[in-house]
């Protein structure tokens, strides 16, 4: 087994450290730690760094969100108390403006979500990149981690076999199980379970759930948008869009309620869900403009024109109850809230994220292992889950760059 030198050991005055994983939350901790003097070689078993946030940015690249940021926290509950010191040192702003820099200007969209004005990652991943390089961050792709030798020093599988890399601190930004074709693919588990780190269970975050649906109506309206609607579990409602697919629902007011809805199914093997197809008007209105409807008009014209539901959407309540209430006022409470059975999630692998990683209570106020002292985790690899809508990135840029100025603060880089 080779042992990696070169440049490290000439640069041990100033600090070696490597961080492992080249996505958003690993590049964030390798700028913060090359900014310090210290030098950072970067470990990437993918041919390329950051594809997961290219893939991101085929839909706009959401980075971050601009509403309140005590609301903003609250996003990630309940592990906002852990994430909430490393947001608050770099928040949404900061995102924004640390994008400026890089020549990659932000616009906030209708909704509030945070976008680059090139509308795609491609542009501001080659800044960033740039930015790396000329720091001195070395880039080393093709490479996967094993664990650490008896000695302490890096384990490293790379094209020339077997080799070691010994260092003064380590970043783990190892991401969690969902897309594996882009390198989260949760490889690295039985690496820290070996070393008596505890790991919660992979679960999908912001993924779809099935439902049993009849064969016509998956047959017509699988891909089928149900807009402007409203998705309600318990006392919690989101307004947005979702997707009917063939086997379930997906989608944004999906995600963002994803986290009670699997915890549901968890605990009672399934979840009811409601939802409103008409939530910009009350039960009143609604059994008003249905008892306003000509006596000859079919059921299907008055659920197009009164009610104004799209044939997803009208397809959808007829799926909720096959002999739809001819009094306005039942049809209407029933288009207010249409039951639907949730029975189980997507694979983690059509997951947007996951659910699950390492434990909070292994790690001190620094993001540093407990057990490992010189060891340092961030991103998704942590048990912290959030909902689309610039959380994850924005918490993954927050908590490398914290786990970073872990690190500086352990070694007393000043």
């Amino acid at each position: 087994m080779n042992e990696i030198d070169g440049d490290a050991r000439e640069q041990r005055a100033a600090g070696h450290a490597a961080v492992i994983g080249g996505g958003p939350a690993g590049l964030a901790a390798a700028e913060v730690l090359a900014e310090a003097g210290l030098a950072v070689t970067v470990i990437e078993r993918m041919p390329s760094p950051a594809r997961k946030l290219l893939i991101a940015g085929r839909g706009g690249l959401n980075l971050t969100h601009s509403e309140p940021l005590e609301r903003f926290l609250s996003r990630y509950a309940p592990a906002e108390p852990r994430l909430d010191a490393a947001i608050q040192e770099f928040p949404p702003q900061a995102l924004r403006d640390w994008c400026g820099a890089l020549g990659q200007p932000t616009f906030v969209g209708s909704s509030g979500r945070v976008f680059p004005e090139a509308f795609k990652a491609s542009p501001l991943l080659r800044a960033w990149l740039t930015r790396l390089d000329r720091l001195g961050v070395r880039l080393r792709t093709r490479t996967r981690w094993t664990g650490w030798d008896a000695d302490g020093a890096l384990s490293l599988a790379g094209e020339a076999g077997p080799e070691t890399l010994r260092v003064d601190a380590t970043v783990l930004a190892l991401g969690g199980a969902s897309w594996p074709r882009l390198g989260s693919d949760g490889a690295w588990v039985p690496v820290l379970e070996a070393e008596g780190i505890a790991v919660r269970p992979f679960r999908p975050a912001n993924a779809g759930f099935t439902a049993a649906w009849s064969p016509l109506f998956a047959e017509r309206f699988a891909g089928a948008p149900l807009k402007r609607i409203a998705l309600g579990l318990g006392t919690e409602t989101v307004r947005g869009e979702a997707v009917i697919t063939r086997d379930g629902i997906e989608g944004g007011v999906v995600y963002a309620l994803s986290r009670p809805i699997r915890e549901a199914i968890e605990a009672a093997g399934e979840a009811v869900v409601n939802i409103d197809l008409r939530p910009d008007l009350d039960v009143a209105a609604l059994a008003r403009r249905l008892a306003g409807a000509r006596p000859k008009e079919s059921r299907a014209t008055v659920l197009r024109k009164a009610a104004g539901l799209s044939p997803p959407a009208a397809g959808l309540l007829r799926e909720a109850a096959r002999d739809l209430p001819a009094d306005p006022a039942a049809l209407a409470a029933l288009i207010k809230a249409v039951p639907l059975r949730l029975t189980g999630l997507q694979p983690i692998d059509r997951a947007i994220s996951s659910a699950g990683g390492v434990a909070f209570a292994d790690l001190d106020a620094r993001f540093m292992l407990r057990t490992r002292p010189g060891t340092f985790l961030a991103g998704e690899m942590l048990d912290w889950e959030a909902p689309t809508g610039g959380y994850l990135l924005q918490a993954s840029f927050a908590s490398g760059r914290a786990a970073a100025r872990g690190v500086l603060d352990w070694l007393a880089v000043r």
